[in-house]
């Protein structure tokens, strides 16, 4: 049965077909081309499924987030789907995941291609959102080094001073540096690439999130979690829906004078720890 016959649909690619993403993308995908792109066919297949049982058109293609020419063909893909309207990256891999050099090959270097790709291909008015990381304001980068950051292409992050003689420490300081730095690709790309397509890009900090991923890190680090969780304001985790209101609003019409900034969505995680009502130790 054709479920829709309307051409030349609206088209969402989503990298990373995890829990976030998917929340973000049902609320924005009625009448919409889905593109999902993952690592994992069998975590493509299962959300694809859910999507059209649910009245969503997805299609899938596996995508290697570590490979630059895998992202840039999830974006050409996404280009001939339809007009790219909306980018969603959530591709990452968390501390208790990885270790350093992952993590920063992944979820720094990879989210700079996936920028860098989109940014050739967005529509006139389309949106992008990377889910970054509360993490990226606990570790404190000086302004000189940021516009180091600022000014690298993507495929020479790995090589500057910073990255290699202070983000290799360990995983967790692998993990907050990366964040950060995905919070200066989107500022960057706002500026200048996604500019120049006339199209937005704005990040999401979210917090302690409850999804799949989240309960790798809760196994690892569970006590320093319900620190930050009791010291917070709200005093408790988040669900992927509350993330995905704020994605929704990020990507819409009703946002359209936001780009190259972040949203912090922590519950108050931050504000505890820069009053110092906790501590990250």
């Amino acid at each position: 049965m054709i479920f829709d016959r309307n051409e030349n649909r609206e088209v969402i690619a989503l990298l990373g077909a995890g829990s976030m993403g998917t929340a973000i993308v049902r609320r924005i995908a009625a009448g919409r081309k889905i593109l999902l792109g993952d690592i994992s066919q069998e975590n493509l297949e299962r959300t694809a499924r859910d999507l059209a049982y649910s009245g969503y058109d997805a299609v899938t293609m596996v995508v290697n987030a570590l490979d630059k020419a895998s992202v840039e063909a999830f974006a050409d893909k996404a280009a001939s789907l339809g007009p790219v309207m909306y980018f969603i990256d959530t591709a990452g891999a968390s501390p208790s995941q990885a270790d350093p050099d992952h993590i920063l090959r992944l979820d720094m270097v990879g989210t700079g291609w996936a920028i860098d790709a989109f940014g050739r291909v967005m529509a006139r008015g389309g949106a992008g959102l990377v889910i970054s990381s509360q993490t990226g304001y606990m570790y404190p980068i000086p302004y000189e080094t940021e516009q180091e950051i600022l000014a690298a292409e993507t495929d020479s992050l790995m090589d500057l001073p910073f990255i290699r003689e202070t983000a290799y420490q360990r995983s967790g300081i692998a993990y907050m540096i990366a964040k950060r730095v995905n919070q200066l690709q989107v500022m960057k790309a706002a500026a200048t690439s996604w500019k120049e397509r006339r199209a937005r890009i704005n990040s999401i900090s979210p917090g302690i999130i409850v999804t799949p991923l989240a309960y790798d890190e809760f196994a690892a680090a569970g006590e320093g979690y319900q620190r930050m969780v009791d010291a917070s304001a709200a005093e408790r985790c988040a669900s992927s829906d509350e993330i995905a209101e704020a994605g929704a609003f990020l990507l819409g019409d009703h946002a359209s004078f936001i780009t190259g900034t972040d949203l912090l969505i922590d519950g108050g995680v931050i504000a505890s720890i820069r009053t110092g009502r906790s501590t990250l130790g």
